[in-house]
């Protein structure tokens, strides 16, 4: 049932992002936000145009059955709502930097909060995704990471299912890397531990 309330509380802030984008309730761009959905864009608007096509052509398929074109139907468009959702989670959640922490996200599926005192150097480097070892979270965007966080103390990723884990490095994506490297060195510098 746990895991069913999850599940639930995940489609409700993906079709919530929907919402937000479409008010255009998305955060600008500032000293403190960093955005990483710039890399997602092309695929998630040509993911879109295939579930449309594909819609269109199920339902010219179906026409002779109405109930099995009726759930069809809804079920395309919910897929359709669902790739916009992903992209409007990743346009309305971005990286967020304030006083004293680092909130690293992927779209809601993931929110790591790292304090500032906790790292121990941050740099660009750009990798491709792999299966992360002991101890590694990677936020990747495309199958790429751009920013690496090595952190002097563990902080605890609680992903959406499965069991809390400790990490010590944290890889994401940003749009704009050195600016995000720049922004959390000087911070963490800062930072009182």
């Amino acid at each position: 049932m746990r895991v069913l309330g999850r599940l639930l509380r995940h489609e409700a802030r993906v079709l919530g992002s929907v919402a937000a984008w479409g008010l255009r309730r998305t955060p600008r761009g500032g000293p403190g936000r960093f955005g990483y959905a710039r890399g997602q864009g092309a695929v998630a608007f040509g993911l879109g145009f295939v579930c449309l096509v594909e819609t269109v052509m199920v339902a010219l398929l179906l026409r002779r059955w109405p109930v099995a074109h009726g759930v069809v139907l809804g079920l395309d468009l919910y897929a359709l709502l669902s790739v916009a959702g992903m992209y409007a989670a990743a346009v309305t959640h971005p990286h967020l930097l304030d006083a004293g922490t680092l909130r690293l996200r992927r779209a809601v599926h993931a929110d790591v909060r790292i304090p500032l005192a906790h790292i121990a150097s941050v740099r660009r480097e750009l990798r491709t995704s792999q299966r992360p070892g002991d101890g590694v979270l990677e936020l990747a965007v495309g199958a790429q990471t751009s920013v690496t966080l090595e952190l002097a103390e563990p902080v605890t990723h609680v992903p959406l299912l499965g069991r809390p884990r400790t990490v010590t490095v944290v890889r994401c994506h940003a749009d704009d890397p050195d600016g995000l490297v720049r922004a959390v060195g000087a911070a963490a510098r800062h930072a009182v531990p």
